[in-house]
């Protein structure tokens, strides 16, 4: 077993004031993403379409990851409690809310500049595994979204999972969901760059399956725990899964990409 390293949450602390791992994860998925993207997309020659296309994905991932949060997983808590629900820096933000907001803000984006919502989301979609690697790391040093009592030699005892060793499953999240997603999108990226909504729904199927199966070492939300032995990350996971193989199905059909 090993000690869960004693990383302080915040940065620096000044008069009240929190700089947290936390804010700086999101602000440096976002800085990437910009600088990716805005090489990415001169090949549109739209000058405020990066821009743009910045603060919408801002919006949509933080809105629809919060919202989402809210009403998947916690709803009865923060009926209870409603000003809690904008403490977004104490945590508690929905991978599946945020992609939902982030699919809606891209609709409104590409509405807006003439474009194809999936001409859009091929490009974002690559670069969208670096922040959640650094996401998942905010998550190991926030102490939250352990994994599940364990006896494997790099088992770590978390202080909030009550000291027992247990699977650093945000850690499994950050190389599967994080590198390893992102070197795949990469990959095939120039490949099929030209086929609309191919890397989308590409994204959606690995997301999924990677993430379906390290939530078999992950703890379940101890609001909501299992459903029919599966957790709810598990449930919309597999939605994302059936979702991406009937799309990339009519993708391949109508490209003809394995033809």
């Amino acid at each position: 077993m090993i000690k869960y390293p004693d990383i302080n949450p915040n940065i620096f602390s000044y008069k009240g004031i929190h700089l947290r791992w936390y804010g700086v994860a999101y602000a440096l998925g976002f800085i990437i993403s910009y600088f990716y993207v805005k090489k990415r997309f001169k090949k549109f020659n739209k000058p405020d379409l990066t821009d743009d296309a910045l603060l919408y994905g801002i919006f949509g991932v933080i809105l629809g990851g919060r919202i989402g949060y809210i009403l998947i997983y916690n709803f009865h808590y923060y009926i209870r409690h409603p000003l809690n629900m904008l403490y977004i820096w104490h945590g508690g933000m929905s991978f599946h809310g945020g992609l939902i907001g982030v699919i809606i803000a891209g609709i409104l984006l590409a509405k807006k500049y003439g474009l194809s919502f999936y001409s859009i989301a091929d490009e974002v979609v690559v670069i969208v595994p670096i922040g959640l690697f650094f996401g998942r790391i905010a998550n190991f040093i926030n102490d939250e979204l352990w994994g599940r009592v364990s006896s494997v030699p790099w088992a770590i005892a978390f202080p909030n999972g009550g000291y027992l060793p247990r699977h650093p499953s945000q850690l499994y999240e950050a190389l599967f969901e994080g590198l390893i997603l992102f070197a795949v999108m990469i990959g095939i990226r120039d490949r099929f760059i030209d086929k609309k909504g191919v890397l989308f729904y590409f994204f959606i199927l690995f997301y999924g399956i990677f993430r379906f199966f390290i939530e078999f070492t992950r703890e379940p939300d101890a609001q909501i725990g299992f459903i029919y032995h599966l957790t709810m990350g598990q449930w919309l996971c597999l939605g994302m899964i059936i979702v991406s193989i009937v799309m990339l199905k009519k993708r391949f059909k109508e490209y003809d990409v394995v033809g």
